[in-house]
């Protein structure tokens, strides 16, 4: 595919002045933003007194953001005029930009600002290719400092400690999650980047001993792959206080608990290479909530709507930084509004489900008695995220769309082989008739009965789907052969799982 690398050209005096003007107004806001970030103290006051009214100024500089690149960033202005946007005032005039239409269709340089790449303290990260072809996506040495400043006040803030002691369990390559948040963290503890190494971080463990408060950051699956190795070990848990930072891929309340068997507590964070890290954390109250969703059909009608079944991950997050919007379609569109970011991402939309609530409108549904009890110490006033994840990651089946997270609680819940369980992916299989089934493939280690694994995870998912999904339950029992669910066991790096070799899982092959 031949990229546009459009230049920005001579700009008119009214552009000039119009560039200098909407420059003024976003530098000063953004200033005003990095304030509340130079310490992880302030940063704890900021994420705890924010005031719905500055919701207001987010959205208004979000549509400042649009304005400016409208006529500072050459890919921009060329997108907005190909599409009769070159105008455009309002926020919701501004079109949606995606991977397909704006990344991969307008080179680097020109979607930087003033069109201008390379500079000093730029780093080039890479995505991790989950879509089909990995992305380079850059970031500016004023922008990655912002993180590194909001990841830190998070940290600092959820897992306090006076000995933080951060294993970085992410990979150590282009990917922007491991380099980003080994930077990050060494603002506020000692840091040792690993990498997703089990034996290094069994050594660093036992070589540092248990008078740190540990922190280790991975992706979920390498969390409890990193509790069974050490369980098989003999591990002296007790003895250590080991706290989980995860992010990259949903997690289910399922391996949560499974992780917190052993793990102080587990936190998960949200963010997108395409956007930035750290758009959205976990706190103890959106864990809470969450939990509460998976029980009180009332609430989940309320706050998702009536008759969804899915349970989504629940995060707090900055509009101030990060102004989120969510179109017709139920997907979630992002505005970085911060000036200091070198590739502006404007409305762009990365293909997540979600839906986003006031923390009032929360309060209004839990009743003041339910939400006084599910604060706890962290206590963030900002807004909540409902995050289903990608919308391509399901597979349809007797009219139901089956989810990798509720096939996950299904795996683990109550399972005396989960520690057997490496990963898992899901795929359809044709039957004689033209008929199809889905097929949850395992890959698992160690001397277990595959038959044994087999019927047990078989059994656990199709009650949890019956249980979560009433499109399910109706087909099971309209036809009792909607429960014969296929379940292929594996070796390490057989069948599928040999040509998945991304460090983020892949939860949906064909020609498994």
């Amino acid at each position: 595919m031949i990229r546009l690398s459009p230049a920005l050209g001579p700009l008119t005096p009214r552009q000039r002045w119009r560039r200098a003007r909407l420059q003024a107004y976003s530098w000063t806001l953004t200033g005003a933003y990095r304030l509340g970030t130079l310490n992880p103290a302030i940063w704890r006051m900021v994420a705890r007194g924010y005031h719905p009214a500055l919701d207001w100024v987010a959205a208004r500089h979000a549509r400042v953001a649009c304005q400016f690149a409208a006529v500072d960033v050459p890919a921009y202005r060329h997108f907005l005029n190909t599409r009769d946007a070159g105008r455009a005032r309002l926020l919701a005039d501004f079109p949606e930009t995606t991977k397909q239409n704006y990344a991969g269709a307008y080179d680097e340089a020109s979607r930087c600002q003033e069109g201008r790449l390379h500079r000093p303290g730029v780093i080039v990260d890479e995505s991790s290719g989950s879509s089909g072809k990995p992305y380079n996506w850059v970031r500016g040495p004023r922008e990655l400092q912002g993180i590194y400043r909001n990841a830190a006040g998070y940290i600092g803030l959820v897992f306090p400690g006076r000995r933080l002691f951060v294993i970085n369990a992410y990979s150590m390559g282009a990917w922007a999650t491991g380099t980003t948040t080994g930077a990050a963290m060494a603002r506020i503890a000692m840091v040792k980047n690993t990498g997703p190494d089990l034996e290094k971080i069994a050594d660093t463990l036992e070589h540092f001993g248990p008078g740190y408060d540990y922190v280790v950051a991975a992706y979920p699956p390498f969390l409890k792959h990193l509790r069974d190795r050490l369980d098989e070990a003999g591990f002296p848990w007790e003895d250590y206080r080991i706290r989980g930072m995860v992010g990259g891929e949903g997690m289910t309340e399922a391996l949560r608990d499974y992780l917190e068997e052993r793990f102080e507590e587990v936190r998960s964070g949200y963010g997108a290479s395409d956007l930035t890290i750290g758009m959205g954390a976990e706190s103890g109250f959106s864990v809470r909530l969450r939990k509460r969703l998976a029980t009180d059909q009332r609430l989940r009608d309320a706050l998702l709507g009536p008759g969804e079944q899915r349970l989504p991950m629940i995060f707090h997050y900055n509009p101030l930084e990060t102004f989120l919007e969510v179109n017709a379609d139920g997907e979630l569109l992002c505005t970085i509004n911060t000036k200091s970011c070198l590739q502006p991402k404007l409305r762009y939309n990365v293909g997540d489900e979600a839906r986003l609530h006031p923390l009032a409108e929360v309060r209004r549904a839990l009743g003041e008695d339910d939400y006084a009890a599910m604060w706890t110490d962290e206590r963030m006033n900002l807004p909540l995220l409902f995050l289903f994840g990608r919308k391509d990651s399901t597979i349809s089946y007797m009219g139901a769309n089956l989810y990798p997270q509720d096939v996950e609680y299904g795996l683990y819940q109550g399972n005396p082989y989960a520690a057997a369980i490496n990963r898992f992916c899901l795929s359809l299989e044709e039957l004689p008739g033209l008929e199809y089934r889905p097929v949850i493939n395992l890959e698992v280690r160690g001397e277990v009965d595959h038959g044994v694994l087999a019927e047990i995870c078989r059994k656990g998912v199709v009650a949890h789907l019956s249980a979560v999904s009433r499109d399910f339950a109706e087909s099971l029992k309209e036809d009792p052969t909607a429960a014969d669910l296929r379940i292929k066991v594996f070796g390490l790096g057989e069948g599928p799982f040999a040509r998945l070799t991304k460090m983020k899982n892949v939860y949906l092959v064909k020609d498994a």
